[in-house]
């Protein structure tokens, strides 16, 4: 057999070559979709995780020190730093450990009104344990504090009544009114880190959680800072 006539065998068997361009710009376009239009997130994602290895802290003024944490804890307290996403356990001034949480699904800026899934931020104290909380664990925070009560008044947000209410149960440290305009039951709880799902509370993994509700006791100072 000639060369022509192979050619022609060769030629005859195989698509023209416009064809196998076709066929890979095809090929790209319906992958391209993958990164461009990428799949509705599915309801169980928006559900919070029950139990996530917790990250390690990243900044040298984060590092966890590691020290022993058992109760009863000397003057403790807690800071947490939203734009961090850490909570800070001291005592005595000394830092005990450094947790990485997740807050509300909006966790830019304070707090103002019930339902706009924001964390607070000012002075606050753990007001109630809860050890069967459906989030696992979980420590109430005084939320709303006097500073609150004092601009939602100002802003019209809640009655003379809710403010008087929210004043009188904070100075006897006790559960401040949850059932107002500024919203309430704002919780430390577990129930993982993974992303900012909560609406307003911190959530830490459940290990960590465990950890802070065994030597955190009612009273505790909690300071959250932008």
């Amino acid at each position: 057999m000639t060369w022509k006539s192979r050619l022609s065998v060769v030629g005859s068997s195989t698509p023209p070559a416009f064809l196998f361009v076709l066929l890979i710009l095809s090929f790209t376009f319906l992958h391209s979709g993958c990164a461009t239009n990428p799949p509705a997130q599915k309801a169980s994602q928006l559900l919070p995780p029950t139990d996530i290895p917790c990250g390690s802290p990243q900044n040298d003024e984060d590092i966890d020190p590691g020290l022993p944490v058992t109760a009863p804890l000397k003057a403790p307290k807690i800071v947490i730093k939203k734009a961090k996403k850490k909570l800070f356990l001291y005592s005595e001034e000394k830092l005990l450990r450094t947790y990485p949480v997740k807050l509300g699904f909006n966790p830019v800026g304070d707090k103002i009104r019930q339902g706009d899934k924001r964390t607070p931020e000012g002075s606050y104290y753990i007001c109630m344990k809860n050890p069967r909380s459906k989030y696992y664990l979980s420590l109430g925070l005084s939320y709303p504090s006097i500073e609150d009560a004092e601009r939602g008044l100002a802003q019209k947000l809640i009655t003379k009544n809710d403010h008087d209410r929210i004043i009188e149960r904070i100075s006897k440290k006790s559960i401040p009114p949850w059932d107002t305009p500024l919203g309430g039951e704002i919780f430390i709880h577990g129930g993982g880190e993974t992303w900012d799902w909560t609406y307003g509370c911190v959530a830490l993994c459940n290990k960590d959680i465990e950890e802070l509700f065994k030597v955190v006791a009612l009273g505790t100072e909690v300071v959250i800072q932008q």
